[in-house]
C-alpha cells in the first residue's frame, strides 16, 4: 500500500519536471536589453555544454547568431535537432513554442534575440518595403536585404575602414545589432555628427524621420544588421 501511494505522489511530480518551463524574461540566459511597443531585444549567452532552462517563445522573432555556433535545438514534442550557425547568420523563426538551446560547443553560444511585439497585426499589413530583396554595393562595403517578414525588414551592412554608406532616409524606427565592435559615425542633415561605438553583440534603438550617412572611422572592418519597421 506504501508502495501504491508513494507512486501515486511521483507520477504528478514527474510530469511537473518534463512539462515545467520558464516565460522568455525569467530564463537566465536571455538578458533584455531592448523593451518597446515593437520589440523586445534579448542578448543571449549560454556558457560551453551547458543549456537554457525550457523556455516559451510567444512572438515570431528574429535572431542575430554572435560568433560560430554549434547548438542541440529542443524544442518540446520534438526530437532535437543539430544546428551550426555561423558568425552573423541572421534567421526568422515561427513563435508559439518552448524550447531548449543546448550548447554543445567550446565557447560561449551567443546571439541577439528580437522579438516582433506586433507579430500578429503585421502578418496582416500589406508590406510596406518597395525593396524586400537586393543588394547594394559601394566604396568599401555593400548592404544587403535579408529578408522581409511581417512587415519587418532585416538587412546587413558590412563596411571596410574609412568607408560610408552613401545618403539614406530612415522613415521608420529601427534596430542595431553589431556583429562586430563598431566604431561609427552618424552624420544626420541638420544636426552634428554623432559618433558611436558598439562592441560585437551590442544593440541601439533607433528613431525614423532622419537622413544621414554612416562612416566607419574605425580601423578594423565593421559589420551589423539592421531591423527596419
Amino acid at each position: 500500500m506504501k508502495r501504491v501511494l508513494f507512486l501515486f505522489l511521483l507520477i504528478p511530480f514527474l510530469a511537473a519536471q518534463t512539462t515545467n518551463e520558464v516565460e522568455i524574461t525569467s530564463e537566465p540566459s536571455h538578458h533584455l536589453a531592448v523593451d518597446n511597443e515593437y520589440i523586445r531585444a534579448f542578448k543571449v549567452e549560454v556558457a560551453p555544454h551547458t543549456a537554457t532552462l525550457m523556455h516559451r517563445h510567444r512572438h515570431d522573432y528574429v535572431y542575430v547568431t554572435i560568433g560560430d555556433a554549434h547548438v542541440s535545438n529542443e524544442v518540446e514534442g520534438k526530437a532535437p535537432v543539430d544546428v551550426k550557425l555561423s558568425d552573423g547568420d541572421t534567421r526568422f523563426s515561427a513563435g508559439n513554442f518552448a524550447h531548449v538551446a543546448r550548447n554543445l560547443a567550446d565557447q560561449p553560444f551567443r546571439n541577439v534575440t528580437i522579438e516582433l511585439m506586433q507579430d500578429e497585426k503585421l502578418r496582416q499589413t500589406p508590406s510596406y518595403w518597395p525593396e524586400e530583396s537586393g543588394e547594394k554595393a559601394f566604396p568599401g562595403g555593400r548592404s544587403k536585404i535579408l529578408f522581409v517578414k511581417d512587415g519587418v525588414r532585416v538587412s546587413e551592412v558590412n563596411l571596410e575602414p574609412g568607408a560610408v554608406v552613401p545618403s539614406h532616409h530612415h522613415d521608420g524606427p529601427h534596430l542595431l545589432v553589431a556583429v562586430s565592435d563598431l566604431d561609427v559615425r552618424s552624420d544626420v542633415e541638420g544636426m552634428g555628427p554623432m559618433p558611436g561605438q558598439f562592441k560585437s553583440g551590442d544593440v541601439k534603438w533607433l528613431p525614423g524621420g532622419y537622413t544621414h550617412t554612416l562612416t566607419n572611422v574605425g580601423k578594423s572592418p565593421a559589420r551589423f544588421v539592421t531591423v527596419e519597421f
